[in-house]
């Protein structure tokens, strides 16, 4: 009887081989892209590790004087080579003082970056009277950035002789060289520095007053008189300057008023209006000529 001839299985390499080729998953691909970086995650987390080890070593041996050798040396790391602070830059500053800026960041250069507090100096520096907002951030390797927002000048408050800049709340923001802030209305008197900004804006809405307005002064912290160029006052009335300073404007359009030597205009009144002049120079006349030649 015939024997049937044995057959030889295909070896792996041979199944492999005749296997048509298939593509990686994308899983696949994907940690192998990301070998070295997730190498370098559980390393650092190995590290960390070690340390939160060690820490809690060190509390266990002496949980008070060992844990304040830790942060000691922790924060001695901050102080080390590309941690420290090497740049404090502000922008923004325009009139705030650089040395009161300085002093409100807190810190200096060689200074550790992880002690700076870029809160705590954010609250300080907005405290300043020209400070109207702070930005703080830390930049690494060791630049502490600062940027300002300033408050406006808004106008120059005389008070018992003395001069400030204000900004549009009242709040004083200098009082020496007021000089570089320019041409800026001027308000007189006790309390006149919290309510001046809506009577500068309804005389910014009255050119034509506005231009002939040396001061806005506050009579008994109550009401306001218009000081003109030429020493006259306008009284205005208590809680209705608008509707005065729109009658103002229409005389002055329709009769010149404000051109007149004027000594006061009374407008305190609803139903009337007072208004004084200068009085006029008196006449002469030739009698009183030759008289007063021969006397």
């Amino acid at each position: 009887m015939a024997r049937e001839p044995k057959t030889r299985e295909p070896s792996a390499r041979s199944r492999n081989a005749a296997r048509p080729p298939q593509r990686p998953s994308a899983v696949r691909l994907w940690f192998k892209r990301r070998r070295s970086w997730l190498r370098g995650v559980g390393m650092a987390s190995i590290g960390l590790g070690a340390l939160g080890a060690l820490a809690i070593g060190i509390v266990a041996l002496d949980p008070m004087a060992r844990l304040r050798d830790a942060t000691g040396w922790l924060a001695s790391l901050g102080r080390g080579p590309g941690l420290s602070i090497q740049e404090i830059r502000i922008e923004g500053r325009e009139f705030a003082p650089r040395e009161a800026l300085l002093a409100s960041i807190g810190t200096v250069p060689g200074d550790a970056m992880l002690d700076f507090d870029p809160e705590a100096a954010k609250q300080r520096l907005e405290q300043i009277a020209w400070v109207e907002h702070a930005h703080v951030e830390r930049r690494l390797p060791g630049t502490i950035l600062v940027r300002l927002t300033e408050r406006r000048a808004f106008a120059v408050w005389q008070r018992d002789g003395r001069f400030s800049v204000i900004d549009r709340e009242g709040r004083v923001m200098a009082t020496e060289r007021l000089e570089a802030f320019g041409p800026l209305p001027l308000v007189v008197g006790t309390g006149a520095e919290r309510v001046a900004a809506s009577m500068i804006d309804l005389l910014r809405g009255a050119p034509e007053i506005a231009d002939r307005v040396q001061a806005i002064v506050r009579v008994s912290e109550r009401r306001w008189n218009l000081r003109l160029q030429n020493g006259a006052d306008i009284m205005l009335p208590e809680g209705h300057e608008e509707a005065a300073i729109t009658r103002l404007a229409e005389l002055q359009a329709r009769d010149k008023l404000l051109d007149r030597p004027l000594v006061a205009v009374d407008m305190r009144l609803p139903d009337r209006l007072v208004v004084r002049m200068q009085p006029a120079p008196p006449t002469v006349t030739p009698a009183t000529a030759t008289r007063s030649q021969r006397g």
